[in-house]
């Protein structure tokens, strides 16, 4: 069992630190108060793989493996948690999907262009009236002159804006269940397909969050991905690499705040010396340290299990809700470290803070990872 990452991880892991040193950290909080996306540096993610992280070569990404992946999206996530966001649903939700479950001609029309950096992607799951009761959705399909119509709507989509293409799924057949979800792949200028309402919120501000809106949205049958009523499976195995995601993001998180609060307590001097020095900071910095490296460890295990073709439904649950919940503990610790100054916008303290919470909602909540943990582990 080898806990250190090989040196070509090593070489990724600081390459892609020293991009987001470079170019993301100088605009962080102009990009947080703007609520902008860079998609501007579009060309120069692209370049990185970062559109393609885990996507095969042979359809324009990097090639590269879920340990790799992991450690890019942590190293973006510790300088700004937007924009490792946006490219989490990116890689493991929209170009996931397309990779694991479109047909050859899908993914040459969609995934190469996604993977080359052409356009980002989105992925549509959640709607306003069904967050974790996925089942209980309103958008429908309806089969029409060979092809579908779809109505609904899709909310908290990250990407929506500027997305390329789409991935979405919808009811199409109602009294099937689960087993009646069907997903479906459309680009950005398909007829009665449209982008509403941006999301104006409290943190992740830089990474784009809108609604998608489907009226009378007509597709040909070659949207359809895999079969019809395979869309809730197929989502079912895509946030299984998505929880991944979402654990280095929270690992990402927690690393930018500890690094800050370290940095901190060592230049605040109170009665005398500095703050780092007093065994209460001490205690909170050493909690801080052990939480961010167990929730990596279960982070990087998921990860190599997903890499070896592994069924890691509770591994990655595992890594989401602790993770997740590690990012809230140090981004909260490492305010109080800060103090006053940590109430503030001058210091990066309350952005981490607030960048944090959605880990513990988004791609399933704290809530439901313990309904799926307790699920597998009943079963075993």
């Amino acid at each position: 069992m080898d806990f250190e990452l090989n040196e070509d991880q090593q070489q990724t892991k600081q390459s892609i630190r020293e991009f987001a040193e470079a170019e993301l950290r100088p605009h962080v909080s102009e990009w947080d108060e703007s609520q902008h996306f860079p998609i501007e540096l579009l060309p120069k993610f692209a370049e990185l793989g970062l559109t393609g992280i885990i996507i095969p070569e042979q359809y324009g990404g990097a090639g590269m493996g879920y340990i790799e992946y992991a450690t890019i999206i942590e190293e973006i996530a510790r300088v700004d948690p937007s924009i490792g966001l946006s490219f989490a649903a990116h890689n493991s939700l929209c170009s996931g999907h397309l990779y694991i479950a479109a047909s050859e001609a899908q993914k040459q029309a969609f995934l190469v262009p996604l993977a080359k950096g052409q356009y980002l992607g989105a992925w549509g799951l959640t709607e306003p009236s069904s967050g974790s009761d996925a089942s209980s959705m309103r958008t429908v399909a309806v089969r029409k002159n060979n092809g579908w119509v779809l109505n609904g709507s899709k909310n908290f989509i990250t990407n929506a804006s500027f997305a390329g293409c789409s991935v979405v799924m919808a009811i199409s057949d109602r009294a099937a269940g689960t087993h009646g979800i069907s997903a479906f792949v459309l680009a950005r200028d398909t007829p009665g397909f449209s982008v509403a309402k941006k999301e104006n919120k409290l943190g992740m501000r830089a990474s784009d969050t809108a609604s998608l809106v489907f009226d009378d949205c007509r597709l040909d049958g070659d949207s359809l991905i895999g079969e019809a009523g395979q869309g809730f499976i197929q989502a079912m195995r895509v946030l299984d690499g998505g929880r991944i995601s979402i654990a280095a993001l929270a690992v990402g998180i927690a690393q930018g705040a500890y690094e800050a609060a370290i940095r901190y307590s060592k230049e605040r001097f109170q009665f005398g010396k500095p703050i780092a020095e007093f065994q209460a900071i001490q205690f909170k910095l050493a909690d801080m340290a052990t939480e961010i490296d167990a929730a990596r460890l279960l982070t990087y295990r998921a990860a190599a299990l997903k890499e070896k073709g592994r069924t890691v439904t509770r591994e990655s649950s595992m890594a989401k809700l602790y993770a997740s919940e590690v990012a809230v503990r140090a981004s909260e610790q490492c305010v109080q470290i800060h103090g006053g100054y940590g109430y503030i916008k001058d210091y990066p303290a309350e952005k981490y803070w607030r960048d944090s919470k959605l880990c513990t909602i988004g791609e399933g909540t704290s809530e439901v990872q313990r309904v799926v943990i307790a699920r597998q582990i009943l079963r075993s």
